[in-house]
Protein backbone atom coordinates (compact mmCIF):
# COMPACT_ATOMS: atom_id res chain seq x y z
CA UNK A 1 0.00 0.00 0.00
CA UNK A 2 1.56 3.78 -0.75
CA UNK A 3 0.74 6.29 1.51
CA UNK A 4 0.90 9.86 -0.03
CA UNK A 5 2.41 12.10 1.95
CA UNK A 6 0.48 16.00 2.44
CA UNK A 7 1.95 18.37 -0.44
CA UNK A 8 4.03 20.65 2.19
CA UNK A 9 6.04 17.64 3.76
CA UNK A 10 6.88 16.39 0.15
CA UNK A 11 7.98 19.49 -1.14
CA UNK A 12 9.60 19.91 1.98
CA UNK A 13 11.74 16.85 1.68
CA UNK A 14 12.39 17.61 -2.18
CA UNK A 15 14.55 20.51 -1.12
CA UNK A 16 17.31 17.79 0.49
CA UNK A 17 19.29 16.72 -2.30
CA UNK A 18 20.04 13.17 -1.58
CA UNK A 19 20.41 10.06 -3.67
CA UNK A 20 19.60 6.57 -3.33
CA UNK A 21 20.77 3.71 -5.77
CA UNK A 22 18.64 1.03 -6.08
CA UNK A 23 20.81 -2.18 -7.19
CA UNK A 24 18.45 -5.55 -8.08
CA UNK A 25 17.58 -7.17 -10.95
CA UNK A 26 13.98 -7.31 -10.21
CA UNK A 27 12.17 -4.13 -12.22
CA UNK A 28 9.18 -4.47 -9.83
CA UNK A 29 11.84 -3.74 -6.55
CA UNK A 30 13.33 -1.35 -8.09
CA UNK A 31 10.11 0.51 -8.70
CA UNK A 32 8.91 0.18 -5.30
CA UNK A 33 11.72 1.70 -3.89
CA UNK A 34 11.83 4.33 -6.14
CA UNK A 35 8.50 5.85 -5.80
CA UNK A 36 8.05 4.83 -2.28
CA UNK A 37 11.68 6.81 -1.91
CA UNK A 38 10.58 9.46 -4.40
CA UNK A 39 7.45 10.33 -2.08
CA UNK A 40 9.99 11.06 0.80
CA UNK A 41 11.61 13.27 -0.90
CA UNK A 42 15.00 11.78 -2.35
CA UNK A 43 16.17 11.33 -5.77
CA UNK A 44 16.43 7.73 -7.11
CA UNK A 45 18.61 5.92 -9.52
CA UNK A 46 18.35 2.59 -10.74
CA UNK A 47 20.44 -0.25 -11.22
CA UNK A 48 19.47 -4.00 -12.79
CA UNK A 49 23.31 -4.53 -12.87
CA UNK A 50 26.54 -4.28 -11.35
CA UNK A 51 27.99 -2.55 -14.46
CA UNK A 52 24.97 -0.42 -14.61
CA UNK A 53 25.61 0.38 -10.72
CA UNK A 54 29.66 1.07 -10.85
CA UNK A 55 28.06 3.36 -13.87
CA UNK A 56 25.59 5.29 -11.80
CA UNK A 57 28.22 5.79 -8.91
CA UNK A 58 30.47 7.72 -10.97
CA UNK A 59 28.99 11.08 -10.50
CA UNK A 60 29.29 11.63 -7.27
CA UNK A 61 26.60 12.64 -4.76
CA UNK A 62 24.92 8.83 -4.31
CA UNK A 63 24.36 8.65 -0.16
CA UNK A 64 22.83 5.46 0.36
CA UNK A 65 22.85 2.00 -1.65
CA UNK A 66 20.44 -0.23 -1.73
CA UNK A 67 21.67 -3.73 -2.64
CA UNK A 68 20.35 -7.09 -3.85
CA UNK A 69 22.24 -9.91 -2.64
CA UNK A 70 22.00 -11.76 -5.95
CA UNK A 71 21.82 -9.39 -9.00
CA UNK A 72 20.79 -11.22 -11.81
CA UNK A 73 23.93 -14.31 -11.76
CA UNK A 74 25.95 -11.47 -10.32
CA UNK A 75 26.91 -11.56 -6.52
CA UNK A 76 26.06 -8.21 -4.51
CA UNK A 77 28.27 -9.18 -1.51
CA UNK A 78 31.20 -9.37 -3.98
CA UNK A 79 30.72 -5.69 -4.90
CA UNK A 80 29.60 -4.85 -1.38
CA UNK A 81 33.13 -5.77 -0.84
CA UNK A 82 34.39 -3.21 -3.32
CA UNK A 83 32.39 -0.79 -2.06
CA UNK A 84 34.01 -1.09 0.97
CA UNK A 85 37.22 -0.40 -0.69
CA UNK A 86 36.57 2.04 -3.15
CA UNK A 87 34.32 3.92 -0.63
CA UNK A 88 34.10 3.20 2.92
CA UNK A 89 32.38 6.21 3.93
CA UNK A 90 29.06 4.77 1.53
CA UNK A 91 26.14 3.69 2.93
CA UNK A 92 24.79 0.38 2.05
CA UNK A 93 21.63 -1.59 3.21
CA UNK A 94 21.50 -4.99 1.60
CA UNK A 95 18.32 -6.42 0.43
CA UNK A 96 18.17 -10.24 0.90
CA UNK A 97 15.42 -13.13 0.26
CA UNK A 98 18.46 -15.18 2.07
CA UNK A 99 18.71 -16.35 5.59
CA UNK A 100 22.83 -16.51 5.30
CA UNK A 101 24.09 -13.40 6.26
CA UNK A 102 27.49 -14.41 6.97
CA UNK A 103 30.16 -12.05 6.13
CA UNK A 104 27.87 -9.34 5.25
CA UNK A 105 29.39 -5.74 6.07
CA UNK A 106 26.68 -3.81 5.08
CA UNK A 107 25.21 -1.02 7.57
CA UNK A 108 21.71 -2.46 7.30
CA UNK A 109 19.72 -5.36 5.87
CA UNK A 110 16.31 -5.41 4.50
CA UNK A 111 14.88 -9.00 4.80
CA UNK A 112 12.16 -9.50 1.50
CA UNK A 113 9.51 -9.43 1.40
CA UNK A 114 10.03 -6.15 3.24
CA UNK A 115 7.52 -3.91 4.29
CA UNK A 116 7.43 -0.12 2.82
CA UNK A 117 7.99 1.53 6.29
CA UNK A 118 10.94 -0.64 7.15
CA UNK A 119 12.42 0.45 3.48
CA UNK A 120 12.27 4.21 4.07
CA UNK A 121 12.95 3.89 7.94
CA UNK A 122 15.94 2.28 7.10
CA UNK A 123 17.25 4.27 4.53
CA UNK A 124 16.46 7.54 6.45
CA UNK A 125 18.53 5.79 9.34
CA UNK A 126 21.28 5.71 6.74
CA UNK A 127 21.25 8.95 5.26
CA UNK A 128 23.32 12.15 6.27
CA UNK A 129 21.81 14.19 8.98
CA UNK A 130 20.63 16.62 6.60
CA UNK A 131 18.25 13.80 4.71
CA UNK A 132 17.41 12.97 8.49
CA UNK A 133 15.73 16.56 9.37
CA UNK A 134 14.13 17.89 6.45
CA UNK A 135 10.77 18.34 5.86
Amino acid sequence: MIRVRPRARLVAALDTGHTVLVVDDDASIRMLCRLNLELDGWSVREAATLAQAREQLVPEGVDVVLLDMHVGSENGVEFLRELRRERPGLKVAMLTGSDDLQDIDADAVISKPFKIDELRTTVAGLAPRAARTAG
